[in-house]
């Protein structure tokens, strides 16, 4: 997956599956949308094989409590689409949300070596819900852990609430 054309060059987001949110949140999703397109390696597999020929072009939705990437090549031919259960990701979202609030109240209330413990925590709990895409993906895409972090940051954005 070492050439450039097993990569993403554009990610949309589903508007309407994203819940309402702030002009802060909308910038964080930006951003890990930014960073994701700057630094990806992203091939679409059957039976273990790729698919298609990148790079690609991916939408991300939520139909039916499931996530769906819909998978394109640059000059929009369809590739395949990918539909995943969202619920093995739901408590680890839970738990990625609660620490990120309590690092945020941290910042402004908290020593900091109690701030850095909390962002240990929340760092590992991101790392454990990017191991939970990557094995949810093998065999359909495959994805360094770098990007399936990544992935897995944008995945909580349809589930962010207003947190500050």
């Amino acid at each position: 997956m070492s050439d450039n054309l097993s990569r993403l060059v554009r990610i949309e987001l589903d508007e309407a599956s994203l819940v309402t949110a702030s002009e802060v949140i909308v910038h964080e999703r930006r951003i890990a949308v930014h960073d994701l397109l700057e630094n990806n390696s992203f091939e679409p597999l059957a039976d273990n094989t790729p698919v298609g020929k990148g790079p690609y072009h991916l939408l991300l939705s939520v139909h039916e409590k499931r996530l769906v990437f819909d998978i394109r090549q640059q000059n929009d031919e369809l590739v395949g689409q990918l539909h995943l259960s969202m619920s093995p990701f739901r408590k680890i979202i839970k738990d990625y949300f609660m620490l990120c609030e309590s690092y945020f109240e941290a910042i402004r209330e908290a020593m900091p070596e109690q701030i850095e413990t909390i962002d240990m925590a929340r760092r590992a709990i991101h790392n454990e819900g990017s191991e939970i895409l990557l094995e949810r993906l093998k065999g359909k895409i495959e994805v360094d852990f770098d990007t399936a972090r990544r992935l897995f940051t944008l995945i909580c954005s349809f589930h962010l609430r207003n947190v500050s």
